[in-house]
């Protein structure tokens, strides 16, 4: 396989971008230019979060990506799928329905991600070394993260720039079509500098594939402690799920109406230095579980996760004038979001994960996450649209509390010891 691989550098960054940019299209992006468009909030925060569902039930599908080809060719076949996707949305906008058609074709957007994420996936772990993977895990997540400056700054702020002076609907035009060319080009570009990964099952068949989608699914579900774990994962996020799922509009909705009526353009540049913050969090997060041990600092990390949505609820109280301070208060919350978020992550890896089939049963808990983010961001349009904006960030309090009682009271079935010995058995 050596003579296959290339210079990380020249490919796992436009990877995970890639990976990034349609997911932070689909869960960010598409709210403001709905928003912009007058839909209402309750049909943007139903729709747009039921859509992420693919990203919730891609394990499901992923032992079948073994069968045909090699994750190259998913990574570019969806690529390049996902950029005609969004060439249709561009297309759709100055149609009468325009939000039925767009938001059903960012539902094969969502679908396309979630299938290209595990392909994606796939030719990191089978192409790089595990010393080359720890290697190369930071940039991940960086550019990553990346997608979402560019879907939630960059290109929300191309379409505020171009709205008065090309209207509104020809303005997102010209940034979904922005989104088709760069999937498009990546594609491209990965054509020639992806590596190609060896199709290590490609003898299997697809009743192989089911059986072991079946035994993958059998032993999760019989774990021990699963059942406080998966309701655990789903509280932890139950909060942030409601939060979420209505800020967005919240921010960019008109002063009148309960929102802070900050422009496209502002939005951008919020949301582009939170972005910076939550990485910084997250890293401080992972030193800080290192450093004392998951268990010890569990309760603590769900505190810092979910008490830093008091920011939106003094926001929708007292509509501050002032853009630094909504800068200020969106910073501190997406640093202490990614403080805490790692916290949630590690007890997947560490507390759900071990056993047969690892990498598969995180993807379930991964699954198990994001439902717990899309189920109440799903609703939580129409809840803000019954209680106002400020009795919505209130309840987003009270939601917080079953997290943090969860997180003091969750059982943990691995000491740190016992990881260590499954650690050393695996690398014998």
């Amino acid at each position: 396989m050596k003579q296959l691989i290339r210079n990380p550098l020249m490919w796992v960054p436009t990877l995970y971008f890639g990976m990034g940019l349609p997911f932070w299209a689909v869960n960010g992006t598409s709210k403001i230019m709905y928003k912009n468009m007058g839909i209402s909030d309750a049909d943007i925060a139903f729709w747009t979060s039921l859509i992420l569902l693919p990203w919730t039930l891609k394990p499901l599908w992923s032992p079948f990506l073994e069968i045909y080809k090699t994750k190259k060719f998913f990574v570019i076949t969806t690529q390049l799928f996902t950029g005609f996707c969004f060439a249709l949305i561009a297309l759709s906008l100055p149609l009468d329905n325009f939000f039925t058609y767009s938001i059903a074709i960012l539902g094969f957007v969502a679908f396309s991600g979630a299938t290209h994420d595990i392909a994606a996936d796939g030719v990191y772990i089978n192409v790089l070394s595990p010393e080359q993977q720890s290697k190369w895990i930071g940039w991940q997540g960086a550019f990553f993260t990346l997608g979402k400056v560019a879907s939630l700054s960059v290109f929300v702020y191309i379409a505020g720039a171009l709205k008065d002076t090309l209207g509104l609907k020809q303005a997102w035009m010209i940034v979904m079509g922005a989104y088709a060319l760069v999937m498009i080009s990546l594609s491209l570009y990965h054509m020639k500098f992806l590596p190609t990964d060896k199709n290590i099952s490609k003898n299997k068949t697809a009743k192989d594939a089911l059986n072991k989608t079946i035994d993958i699914l059998i032993t999760f579900i019989t774990k021990k402690n699963i059942l406080w774990s998966v309701a655990f994962i789903i509280l932890y996020r139950l909060a942030e799920g409601l939060a979420m799922g209505v800020s967005p509009m919240f921010i960019v909705a008109q002063k009148a109406v309960g929102g802070l009526g900050l422009s496209n353009q502002d939005y951008a540049l919020v949301m582009g230095l939170g972005a910076g913050t939550f990485i910084i969090g997250s890293i401080l997060g992972g030193n800080y579980i290192a450093k004392s041990g998951l268990k010890k600092v569990l309760f603590t990390l769900a505190l810092i996760f979910n008490i830093p949505f008091v920011v939106y609820t003094i926001f929708a109280f007292y509509q501050p004038e002032n853009l630094y301070y909504i800068i200020g208060g969106v910073a501190v919350e997406y640093f202490t979001y990614g403080f805490g978020y790692v916290g949630l992550m590690i007890f997947m890896m560490q507390q759900v994960a071990p056993g047969k089939y690892k990498m598969a049963h995180l993807a379930f808990a991964s699954g198990i996450m994001n439902l717990g983010f899309m189920i109440p961001s799903m609703f939580s349009g129409d809840i803000s649209d019954l209680v106002g904006y400020k009795m919505f960030f209130v309840l987003v309090m009270i939601a917080a509390i079953p997290a943090i009682l969860a997180a003091k009271f969750v059982p943990f079935t691995y000491t740190e010891e016992q990881l260590k010995q499954m650690e050393a058995e695996e690398n014998k």
